[in-house]
């Protein structure tokens, strides 16, 4: 058996690696470690997850994690690196934070208010590039793993086929994306309170601020093999989970709508974790929670010359936590969905 820690283990994502690692076959969770929690039984913050209520969380520290053959750290941003850089090269890390994800430093430096990390492997298996490789030929055998981030991760999978495949353009690509509360942690916001979400949808991070937008450019621009250029309005939404985004790009010259559909039909025949549409269905946030899905839809707006992608995820499970276990997998060379719900939950 694997043994797997979970730092972070008292927040919305930690608590949610360990109900898929609780469902998977070859692991053993060991050590769950948080901050101010630590100390606090594990049942009063997760009383969801049952078998494992009576553990009590320990604190965060490279002593008590170190021993596992797979550490998952889900800290607040610029915590992993210390902790990281303590841990033995032979065990496998993974990162559900933003710090190893960004190439750029000057990225990071602009969006962050901590110095650079540095760049591991991104663990966005199904992320084809233009040279038609994908994501997940930097997986296998890895130690370190930066997980994507949950925005990046739908608009990623919604556009990226056609950029890579040259039907879609790069230079102009609009991004509208709204998101559940979970998305903004497990802390007490007063924004976040029930009766200033009810009812209510609100943007944020809008003109250029949001910290995932040079995740999703550098995505983007991978896909394409040239620049990509995004706006990007993240807006909150009245639900706990889940993602609906968005993208429109420009229509390369002389691309189709059969064109556009095969550029995705191409990208993800064969993939187990996004699951391309019929055409005229679209995708809802409802029929992929509690998921590692992805569910995408593309169409070509003709009158105005642009493909429109809309992407549902799962914020917390292929958003983060499913995103984590499938890089795990990946990296010590199980079968790449073990463990991983690949159905949603209904109603």
């Amino acid at each position: 058996m694997i043994t797997a820690a979970v730092a972070g283990a008292s927040g919305y994502a930690g608590a949610e690696i360990v109900r898929l690692l609780l469902g998977h076959p070859k692991v053993e969770v060991g050590a769950l470690t948080a901050a101010g929690n630590a100390g606090t039984r594990f049942g009063d913050l997760a009383p969801h997850l049952t078998p494992l209520a009576d553990r009590v969380l320990e604190p965060t520290t490279a002593e008590v994690l170190a021993g596992h053959d797979v550490v998952f750290l889900a800290l607040p941003h610029g915590h992993s690196a210390a902790i990281a850089a303590a841990l033995p090269e032979s065990t496998v890390v993974v990162d559900c934070g933003a710090d190893f994800r960004l190439r750029d430093e000057a990225d990071w430096t602009t969006y962050y208010d901590t110095p650079f990390a540095g760049t591991w492997p991104y663990g966005m298996p199904e992320l084809v590039g233009h040279d038609g490789a994908k994501g997940r030929t930097h997986l296998a055998g890895a130690r370190r793993v930066a997980v994507p981030g949950c925005y990046p991760t739908a608009v990623s999978l919604a556009l990226a086929p056609g950029l890579a495949a040259g039907v879609a353009l790069p230079d102009d690509v609009v991004v509208v994306a709204a998101s559940g509360t979970s998305g903004a942690g497990r802390s007490v916001k007063p924004h976040l309170l029930g009766s200033e979400v009810m009812g209510a949808m609100s943007p944020y991070g809008v003109g250029g601020v949001h910290r995932h937008t040079p995740e999703i450019e550098q995505n983007l621009s991978l896909a394409a093999g040239s620049p990509a250029s995004v706006s990007f309005t993240p807006t909150l939404a009245p639900m706990p989970r889940g993602i609906l985004a968005t993208v429109t790009a420009k229509v390369a010259p002389g691309a189709d709508a059969a064109a556009v559909r095969q550029a995705w039909v191409d990208a993800y025949a064969d993939e187990p974790c996004v699951h391309l549409l019929p055409e005229g269905s679209w995708p809802r946030t409802g029929d992929v929670v509690g998921s590692n899905l992805v569910h995408v839809q593309v169409t070509l707006d003709e009158r105005v010359g642009r493909v429109v992608a809309v992407a549902a995820v799962d914020n917390l499970t292929k958003g983060t936590a499913g995103a984590a276990v499938q890089a795990m997998n990946l990296a010590l060379g199980l079968p790449e969905t073990t463990g991983l719900p690949l159905a949603g939950v209904a109603p």
